[in-house]
């Protein structure tokens, strides 16, 4: 039995974040034992827990997913906490973690410094101090404007990079807290500090961007704090005695990389000046550390018929090229990033105003070379001033991304939707970068709200997100203050006016929910909620000024982006009406507020915004359905958020989850949705019967669909279904980001509906499952893991050759699951080599273990073929094509494949020029019904 995953605020080892009231979590494993019988926490101020400060006491009420710890914390304190848990069977376990404050209330004596230089110059601002005694303990406490990197005796004080991270800086600053001790050593020591425009200063938000969004001036606070064996201390604090000189930096940008010139040899001192901005922003820091999560190595150099030399680093990547470079003094290389070649050659124009390079020039002496205060997205490198001889081994590319760990996986029998759900985590990588951007390459790079709330879901299977959207979540929070409840279509807003858009600005109820209810600490509800209930309040009172009694008709909203049903090609919004989803939202926010407020215990606004979520539906069901039940809306996007949202009456729900398989049906298969419906399209299908259409809109290689950027070569989700055509090229460069994971939500249904792992509201965090895989004919197996807070759960199922179905789980300690087997006979069900009926073991409250589930399902899961599939999916089989050209006289020709595939011999048989008799088709099924279909086809 071991302890593992401990962490304080969702952070393993913190030091120097904004704490709170702090919450300790934990998670036991290797254990036999089912239940947590009581665990215990202590908190000391040091390792041997002689100098207590917090003891719970043998509890048998101490929650593994958050427990709070009542005590009053000290400024620049490292506590050790170390929790005890006794298990049903009699085991025990114990393990030890920390956490470290930051100043906490302490006033700062440091003061705001920037270099007395040119505006333009990134500075290096400079302290040399002196230590004399046996150092024990160094901390710094600091916060650079725009971007900065600390170094203490010429080693980078972190590994961290693009400090102090990006945020509402108007609003609140973040510093960082770093343990240094290792650094300072007896004698002359230095601080230097490098500073970088970044999202603070240089170039940067909408139609190319703007520079000084936040403030002119790069400037500097840091206090260093030197503790000593014989209990004395010494503080070096940023002020006009510091000095600064020039970096070698020329130039750096978010947006266009750096220029770094290395024969600069300007050694002159100049002044700093203390300036005036205030320490009331100043904040702990939220942001997780941005640092190198991977490294890979280019695969292949190419020369281009241009005569270009490009790097392929085999998958679209986010971060930066560190490389070895040996050239004479003076001369310049530069790396150039893009996504895509178009025909053989390097391209960028998608990019748009983003040069997105990197300059630097030698001073003659072999070195390895990193930029400093940017990043790119690419796939592709092209270098210019390298030389014919390039060696492969030179160039490393660092992965950036937040430190987060990844927590799921899906693996399936079909190589491209392994490949599909690949995509989808890097997608997730490159643009979860401190803030979830919409991409991450092009002048843009922002924290585009509907974005976010769209894969919400996925990312908080895939990675441990908590305190990633925590952050972002209190962006949002600040930027509403001054909007009287709106929120920005950006977050942070980076100086934009305007927002408010239906799903987009949903971000500030769905995303703390989903947190929630994966997490089960109600801590970011209690934080979120003035945001969430501001948002609602803000729909309210633009409804009600309209007079349009609890529909929501006014404003700009983005509707269905970049859905394929629109009238007008232009709009991007789609064809679904606009002011139909902004009330189903303004319903789904009110409905989530309510269960919000009812968790952190406000049951008078709980019962409030319960009533007014019911009356939005009922405006709805009286505006857009029939008293029969027919949707008076005909898209796609229409019929999923109308299920999705619970806007359906119940008597109806089967008949509007008929009426959008019908519809995908009349769309001949395809997907016509965007960025509302596409994230929810296969989970209402599956949830509502129809679970084999689900999979067809999965399966389907042609566009539009999930799986034809894939057979494209892509290697992250693209912005739009068909960012690049069949011929290769490029379908556009005004809008077009092949890195962009809206559309990757995909993966939250195979990881809830294909493999069946879902969290429940009765017990949020995963303590309690329902595990309700749903297997279709056309995979062998599928497989998920999810290391969840509660711990990992693990399910998977396979088709057997005899058409058994078999289904292995695993669910950790102190869980447990609800199991729902498809088309089960229970009386005929085998768990664990027994007949389940002769078990103990009850399927609806299954508890911690592992378990191997076996049986004949009721329906087949191995299809033969029949005249009732349509055309195309008969024609794919070439013996199925032979048969119907032998037994049908009239030809089927590849054009009526093409143009009619995706209906049925008997629906064609009723057209006037499909010549079919029925004696015909009746020979033809009775020969194709003894050839199984095969799934990778």
């Amino acid at each position: 039995m071991k302890i593992t995953r401990m962490k304080t605020n969702h952070i393993e080892n913190p030091i120097g974040f904004y704490l709170g009231k702090p919450k300790v979590s934990f998670v036991v494993t290797d254990t036999n034992a089912i239940k947590q019988e009581a665990a215990q926490i202590k908190v000391a101020l040091d390792e041997n827990f002689n100098e207590m400060v917090f003891d719970s006491g043998k509890c048998e009420n101490i929650d593994s997913l958050g427990y709070e710890l009542n005590f009053e914390l000290k400024p620049r304190t490292r506590y050790f906490w170390k929790v005890k848990v006794w298990a049903d069977n009699g085991e025990t376990a114990e393990n030890t973690a920390f956490f470290e404050t930051a100043k906490l209330k302490e006033a700062w004596l440091a003061k705001w410094i920037t270099a007395d230089l040119d505006n333009k110059i990134n500075p290096i601002l400079i302290k040399d101090f002196s230590v004399k005694k046996k150092v024990i303990s160094a901390r710094a406490y600091v916060c650079g404007l725009g971007l900065y990197e600390l170094s203490i005796n010429g080693e980078k004080a972190n590994d961290e990079y693009l400090t102090p991270n990006y945020n509402a800086y108007n609003k609140w600053l973040q510093y960082q807290t770093y343990d240094i001790t290792h650094l300072i050593r007896l004698g002359d020591n230095r601080i230097e500090t490098i500073l970088g425009d970044g999202w603070y200063k240089g170039r940067f938000g909408f139609e190319g961007g703007k520079s000084e969004i936040y403030g002119d001036k790069l400037s500097l606070i840091a206090e260093i704090v030197v503790q000593y064996e014989d209990g004395t201390s010494d503080t070096i604090i940023s002020d006009e005695s510091f000095k600064a000189k020039k970096s070698k930096i020329v130039f750096s940008s978010i947006y266009d990389g750096e220029i770094y010139d290395e024969t600069l040899e300007d050694e002159k001192y100049y002044k700093v000046k203390e300036i005036n901005l205030g320490l009331e922003r100043l904040k702990e820091r939220l942001s997780l550390p941005v640092v190198i999560k991977e490294e890979i190595k280019p695969i292949e150099i190419i020369k281009t018929p241009k005569g270009e030399t490009v790097l392929d680093m085999g998958q679209n990547m986010v971060g930066f090229i560190r490389f070895k470079v040996n050239v004479k003094s003076g001369e310049k290389v530069k790396l150039q990033f893009g996504e895509i070649l178009q025909e053989g050659n390097f391209y960028r124009d998608n990019l748009r105003e983003a040069r997105a390079e990197h300059i630097y020039i030698s001073n003659g002496e072999e070195k390895v070379i990193r930029p400093h205060f940017t990043f790119y997205g690419f796939r592709y490198v092209k270098l210019s001033g390298f030389g014919e001889e390039i060696n492969l081994e030179d160039f490393t590319g660092c992965v950036l991304y937040s430190d987060m760990e990844v927590t799921g996986h899906i693996e399936t029998s079909n190589a491209l939707v392994n490949k599909l759900f690949l995509n989808a985590m890097w997608g997730q990588k490159g643009n979860f970068v401190d803030t979830p951007t919409d991409c991450p390459q092009r002048d843009e790079r922002m924290g585009w709200t509907g974005d976010a709330q769209v894969f919400s879901g996925t990312a908080l299977f895939n990675m441990d997100s908590y305190a990633f959207f925590n952050k972002y979540s209190y962006d949002l929070l600040r930027e509403q203050e001054d909007r009287n409840g709106m929120v920005p279509m950006v977050v942070p807003a980076v100086g934009m006016e305007g927002g408010g858009s239906s799903a987009w600005a949903d971000a500030a109820t769905i995303i703390p929910w989903n947190v929630y209810l994966y997490y089960g600490d109600k801590a970011i509800l209690e934080q979120q909620f003035p945001s969430m209930k501001a948002w609602v309040d803000y729909i309210k009172r633009e409804d009600e000024a309209s007079g349009s009694k609890r529909l929501w008709t006014t404003g700009f909203h983005f509707g269905d982006w970049l859905a394929l049903d629109g009238e007008d090609p232009s709009m991007p919004t789609g064809g679904t009406e606009e002011s139909f989803i902004a009330s189903a939202y303004y319903c789904y926010s009110s409905s989530i507020v309510s269960k919000a407020a009812r968790v952190i215990g406000k049951e008078e606004l709980a019962k409030e915004y319960e009533t007014l979520s019911n009356e939005i539906r009922e405006a709805i069901v009286d505006e857009y359905f029939s008293k029969n039940g027919r949707l008076a809306l005909k898209n796609q996007t229409a019929y999923i958020v109308a299920l999705f949202m619970d806007l359906v009456p119940e008597n109806h729900r089967k008949r509007v989850a008929k009426d959008l398989n019908d519809r995908i049906s009349q769309d001949k298969g395809y997907l016509k949705t965007g960025f509302v419906g596409s994230p929810y399209i296969c989970r209402v299908l599956s949830e509502n019967g129809y679970n084999e259409m689900a999979y067809k809109l999965l399966l389907n290689k042609k566009y539009p669909s999930w799986l034809y950027p894939v057979t494209m070569g892509a290697t992250t989700i693209w912005e739009r279904w068909d960012s690049v055509l069949p011929d290769g090229k490029i379908s556009g460069t005004g809008m077009n980001s092949l890195n962009h994971y809206a559309y990757g939500s995909i993966a939250e249904w195979m990881y809830r509906n294909m493999c069946g792992i879902n969290p429940t509201v009765k017990k949020p965090g995963f303590k309690n499952i329902k595990l309700a895989p749903m297997p279709d004919y056309r995979f062998k197996y599928a497989k998920a893991s999810f290391n969840s807070p509660s711990g990992l759960y693990k399910s998977s199922w396979e088709i057997k050759e005899d058409g058994s179905l078999e289904f292995k789980f695993v669910i950790p300690f102190n869980c447990e699951a609800e199991l729902i087997l498809p088309d089960a006979d229970l009386d005929k069900v085998y768990v664990n080599g027994k007949l389940l009926k002769e078990t103990k073991i009850n399927i609806q409250k299954l508890v911690s273990g592992t378990y191997e589930v076996k049986y004949m399902p009721i329906k087949s899961y191995i299809r033969y073929y029949n005249i009732n599939m349509n055309l195309k999916e008969l024609c794919v089989n070439q013996e199925v094509r032979r048969i119907i050209s032998e037994e049908v006289k009239m030809p089927i020709s590849e054009d009526m494949v093409n143009n009619l595939g995706d209906k049925a011999m008997p629906e064609l048989a009723h057209l006037p020029f499909f010549n079919v008799t029925e004696e015909e088709m009746n020979r033809v099924d009775k020969r194709i019904s003894n050839i199984k279909i095969d799934i990778e086809q």
